[in-house]
């Protein structure tokens, strides 16, 4: 990695990032698919994704703070701005680029064949009656249009991470609504304007939502929309052995944590060292809920402030993110274009972007596809083979029924985790 073409380092990007959302402003990465998981550090450096725009400024901004907008407040901006200081806008990724794409690879037929069991479907009612988890009122939270309109909204986003050159801890993250030209500082640390950081030269990163689903060819963005819902289909699943029409046919069955929403544990998930930044509101728990079962103040904090530009919104109200299926999806979605570090993104291992370095290539993470993203979405199942009572089996089993039902030949691919070891 040259110093001239990626200036932030693997940690620095990985708290920059608006899907590792769990680290930016603070040390502890996202645990999305572990609710009870203590927070951990980040690891060691990684080399940025190239669909991410990282800029270095090396004059110090010595005035920045008379023109900085303060945190919640927007400005409108013009074409020249948004070339300037967000990289332009690309026609490829505008929302309505995003519905034709997931239209394109998958249809609603299609997808509710794949999932007659889903939360809220017919099918869920029929199972969930009489059950403690029954609700008369459960809206259909993982229909087709949801994740469409999921898709849509994230496309619609850009997001800029500014820090500190040496001290990537002190951060500005703005969202720009693309379609609106509504540019919202969402997040300051406090120490951004401290007379330390003042006069060191700031480095931003950008990110464009709208390339989900949206690169490589066709196939690969097939294989990518498969391995995304295979993957929520494992963590959200409800089938067994011998469930009616198959284990595979319960993908996207819960959207909360048992434990979490029963009271078993009550812990409130707040996490001390972000609670100035993410204050945690009293009585609210922040559990795993959603796709990807998020977790912790700092992560319904910053998801927040992406979504709706105010920290607060999840924060005061948690259990927006299992009532409405939109926002789930989008939650999902954020995590799987971003890196972690020193993990890549699935979207990229998908698409054929990520190059293993020597060392990923030691720990047997050589291949770019569906196993690969195992590994970045869950460590804990490295070296698990398709043997039965493997988590593994089900995610390659729902990988493997996805694909075959777009079309999509995976013979070669890798799809299960033997030989790996975690990044």
């Amino acid at each position: 990695m040259t110093v001239w073409k990626y200036p932030l380092s693997g940690k620095m990007i990985q708290r920059s990032m608006i899907a590792a959302l769990s680290a930016a402003l603070l040390v502890t990465p996202l645990h999305a698919f572990a609710a009870d998981a203590e927070p951990q550090s980040a690891a060691a450096p990684v080399e940025a994704p190239s669909n991410v725009t990282i800029t270095l400024e090396t004059k110090p901004i010595l005035d920045a703070q008379v023109d900085s907008l303060a945190v919640g407040e927007y400005r409108l901006i013009n074409r020249k701005q948004i070339e300037q200081n967000w990289e332009g806008l690309d026609p490829d990724y505008t929302s309505e680029k995003a519905i034709e794409s997931v239209q394109s690879l998958l249809s609603e037929e299609d997808f509710e064949a794949l999932f007659p069991y889903r939360l809220g479907s017919k099918e869920w009612f029929k199972v969930a009656s009489g059950k403690e988890y029954f609700k008369a009122n459960q809206t259909d939270y993982f229909s087709y249009d949801n994740l469409i309109n999921a898709v849509a909204e994230v496309s619609n986003l850009k997001i800029k991470i500014v820090t500190r050159a040496g001290n990537p801890a002190a951060q500005e993250v703005y969202r720009l609504d693309k379609d609106a030209r509504v540019e919202t500082l969402v997040v300051r640390s406090a120490d951004f304007y401290s007379a330390e950081n003042m006069n060191k030269p700031i480095e931003s990163v950008i990110i464009d939502g709208g390339t989900f689903l949206k690169e490589g060819f066709k196939k690969d963005r097939k294989r990518e929309l498969a391995a995304f819902l295979a993957n929520l289909s494992h963590e959200t699943g409800g089938g067994w052995a011998t469930a009616p029409g198959g284990p595979l046919r319960w993908g996207l069955f819960w959207n909360e944590n048992i434990a979490g929403r029963t009271g078993v544990n009550m812990d409130a998930f707040v996490d001390p060292a972000s609670a100035e930044l993410y204050p945690g509101s009293p009585d609210k728990r922040y559990y795993g809920r959603g796709p990807i079962m998020l977790s912790w103040n700092f992560n319904y904090g910053l998801f927040s402030s992406i979504i709706y530009g105010d920290k607060s919104v999840l924060l005061n109200n948690p259990e927006i993110v299992a009532a409405d299926g939109k926002i789930g999806f989008m939650t999902a979605i954020l995590f799987w274009m971003t890196p972690q570090d020193p993990k890549p993104s699935a979207h990229d291992v998908m698409v054929g972007r990520w190059k293993p370095t020597p060392i990923e290539k030691f720990r047997g993470l050589g291949d770019p596809g569906f196993g690969t993203t195992i590994m970045v979405l869950n460590g804990l199942e490295a070296n698990l083979g398709e043997t039965e009572g493997s988590s593994v089996q089900r995610r390659a089993g729902h990988y493997r029924d996805i694909t075959s039902r777009m079309g999509v030949d995976i013979t070669g691919e890798k799809v299960d985790t033997l030989g790996m070891r975690p990044f």
